[in-house]
């Protein structure tokens, strides 16, 4: 993947949002990912390490390597790891597509929030599996803008949306993707696929949620969109404003707000060695 088919950019702002994302996420989307004392994971995409250190601190008695194309992103990673004493991870610059691994490396692969960002999702998947080793696990976890549903509704708000569903298309990209990984997994080749949605839902009952997903998550990634989004004449100006306007709504006392995220696991054929049997949940 490279820089500019990144539709958040890569920003202050936007590592401080994946940082809220993925702090407001964390149990939703990783109270079983879990792996066995011993065995090896490949992180690819794994940026300026959101994700990381919450899956490597879940996991201290596994070997995390963590790969990203962008080294501003690893640096970033790299001082956020340091800074909560996670040391069980190896951060390495590479490209998905050509990755710097033998046949058969790793136990498992990890990719999150990655695939809808690259025009050959099905190539990336076929390209971790090379390194997979026979009865190895890959977990894979996407959102799906189209999942979004709010309240109050409004047209002009949607419209906002649709623009980040439409750039991140326009470079590459698929917003869309989550609810495809099960026929995604099975064309790359993978086998027990099984996919797992993860609902959020937000009210003012539950006010950590408005502000971890619905403000400073899901907004600010649509308004995240909002100079790209005018560049190519998929909204007016004032239709931005006013829509953004109507989307905020949606974090007030009267809002309500839901998106599914999706948690595909699956195996490589074959068995792993006779010492590590195990696999994760």
């Amino acid at each position: 993947m490279s820089k500019p088919d990144y539709v958040h950019g890569y920003s202050e702002l936007e590592a401080e949002r994946l940082f809220d994302q993925a702090n407001t996420l964390a149990e939703l989307l990783h109270h079983d990912t879990r792996f066995p004392a011993g065995h090896t994971v490949l992180e690819a995409g794994c940026g300026v390490g959101a994700q990381t250190a919450i899956v490597a601190g879940k996991n201290t008695g596994v070997k995390f390597v963590s790969v990203d194309v962008s080294e501003p992103s690893l640096e970033t990673n790299r001082k956020q790891l340091a800074a909560k004493g996670i040391n069980n991870v190896d951060l390495r610059q590479a490209d998905i597509f050509n990755l710097p691994f033998p046949e058969r490396s790793f136990d498992h692969v990890f990719v999150c929030f990655v695939l809808e960002h690259l025009a050959e999702p099905v190539k990336a998947l076929e390209k971790l599996k090379r390194v997979l080793k026979p009865g190895g696990s890959i977990t894979v976890i996407e959102g799906d803008h189209g999942s979004s549903l709010f309240s109050p509704f409004s047209n002009k708000a949607w419209a906002t949306v649709q623009c980040l569903i439409d750039v991140q298309k326009r470079l590459g990209g698929d917003s869309l993707i989550g609810r495809t990984l099960f026929p995604l997994l099975r064309r790359a080749g993978f086998e027990k696929v099984a996919v797992s949605p993860r609902f959020v839902y937000a009210d003012d009952s539950r006010p950590e949620w408005v502000e971890g997903f619905t403000r400073r998550t899901y907004i600010a990634m649509v308004k995240g969109v909002r100079e790209q989004a005018l560049e190519m004449n998929l909204i007016s100006e004032t239709d931005w404003d006013e829509g953004i306007r109507d989307l905020e709504r949606t974090a007030g006392p009267d809002g309500v707000f839901c998106y599914t995220f999706f948690k595909a696991t699956a195996h490589q054929a074959g068995v792993l060695s006779p010492e590590k049997e195990e696999t994760h949940a």
